[in-house]
């Protein structure tokens, strides 16, 4: 565990203290059909690890499909925040770029995650 940072929406709405599972070691991309829209990197935290400072009541959810996933955007700025992950329910994935002082090319490249081909989405046998 590393010492907690923090992340703030784009109107400051919504502030989130986080105490990240590897600091950013865990940075990916994911390219399913809506990560690969939304395109912003994120990095792990378990379920405990996310504390909602400011802005619980800002914080709009989105689901689909299995609604495992459960993303959280602010209602007002419209930024993406934090998601219950599909790959592991136990932990948090977190937007990279919502947290304060990130800068983006030093992040870069992030790797790859193959969420077209989710183990979720296969057909059981």
């Amino acid at each position: 565990m590393t010492d907690p940072v923090k992340a703030t929406c784009h109107c400051g709405a919504v502030e989130l203290r986080i105490t990240l599972s590897d600091g950013f070691n865990t940075a990916r991309r994911c390219d399913c059909s809506f990560c690969r829209r939304r395109s912003v990197p994120v990095v792990s935290t378990p379920i405990d690890g996310i504390d909602i400072v400011r802005g619980a009541d800002r914080l709009t959810l989105y689901e689909w499909g299995t609604k495992t996933a459960k993303h959280h955007f602010c209602s007002v700025c419209g930024i993406y925040m934090f998601h219950r992950r599909r790959s592991n329910p136990n932990e948090y994935g977190v937007n990279l770029y919502a947290i304060e002082g990130v800068e983006p090319k030093d992040i870069e490249p992030v790797r790859w995650n193959d969420g077209v081909n989710h183990p979720s989405d296969q057909p059981r046998d």
